[in-house]
């Protein structure tokens, strides 16, 4: 934890300085969407098999909160309620929800007397134990792990990391500028 607090302080930085000496603005406009693609694309594989063989572990609940997700996030965004496009802003609340009310409604019925241990572990939301061991308040104070140390490959990393993120804030804002125009 020391050497991630030190990393992500080196790291910011680099992105401090990018963009208060406005080198970033200089630098964004030689960029163009297929340059920018690839790189979108890349980080959404990345997250790809960390999410993936979680819907896979129960299918049950995992399937219908994709497919939910994806119908409100794309299909459903234009309905508003009062002037806010509620499935366009907050389509993974709205199904978090509705899937978590679907599985303890799995629960309470009965769905998971007769399936193997690691199922019930799995889908059950009572045997989750997710609000007994989520911490409820924390309050993160600096340096709480004690003081921190630079490490120069735990601080390349996280630069390419703020790089990758840069791209790809600076891609999304011109694909809403294009989208809004």
């Amino acid at each position: 934890m020391r050497a991630i607090q030190g990393a992500l302080i080196a790291s910011s930085s680099l992105q401090i300085i990018l963009g208060y000496s406005q080198l970033w603005g200089i630098v964004s406009r030689f960029f163009s969407p297929l340059g920018m693609t690839p790189v979108i694309t890349l980080v959404g594989l990345g997250l790809f098999e960390r999410g993936f063989p979680g819907v896979g572990k129960c299918v049950e609940i995992g399937l219908p909160m994709l497919l939910i997700f994806v119908g409100f996030a794309q299909y459903l965004k234009h309905i508003q309620a009062r002037d806010l496009p509620v499935f366009e802003r907050f389509p993974v609340l709205i199904c978090i929800t509705l899937v978590w009310a679907y599985a303890h409604l799995l629960t309470a019925s009965g769905a998971y007397k007769h399936v193997p241990e690691r199922t019930k572990i799995n889908c059950r939301t009572d045997r989750a134990h997710l609000i007994s061991s989520a911490p409820w308040i924390k309050f993160p104070y600096p340096l709480q792990w004690g003081a921190p140390t630079f490490d120069a490959g735990h601080t390349f990393g996280m630069m390419s990391a703020v790089l990758v993120s840069l791209i790809e804030v600076t891609h999304s804002c011109h694909i809403f500028t294009f989208s809004c125009a």
